[in-house]
């Protein structure tokens, strides 16, 4: 089917499968982290915010509650900076298109 302008559908979806799938595969190579109290946790994820990583200061591990309060401030961090790098990745890709804002 051709559009106004020489423009073919077939083509156009092709090329968005493509760059859908380039989109996927860097956003999976994301890897960030993250710390909190004073870097006694820290968090890494990758890109599709599995948690690959936890490093604990000893020091912190006498209180549990604490402990448990640091490594969630650290993960909801690093999962913020996973959101962030991916949001990057995409509209950079995507406004290279021509697309309006939010259609993907």
């Amino acid at each position: 089917m051709k559009f106004p302008g020489g423009g073919n559908m077939q083509g156009m979806l092709k090329q968005a499968q493509q760059m859908q799938a380039r989109l996927q595969e860097e956003i999976a190579a994301i890897r960030v982290e993250a710390s909190a109290g004073g870097g006694m946790v820290t968090v890494k994820l990758d890109g599709q915010k599995h948690c690959t990583g936890v490093v604990i200061d000893p020091e912190a591990a006498g209180d549990a509650e604490m402990l448990a309060d640091m490594v969630m401030a650290a993960y909801n961090e690093a999962a913020r900076k996973v959101d962030e790098e991916a949001g990057k990745k995409t509209s950079g890709m995507l406004g290279g298109m021509g697309l309006p804002p939010g259609l993907f």
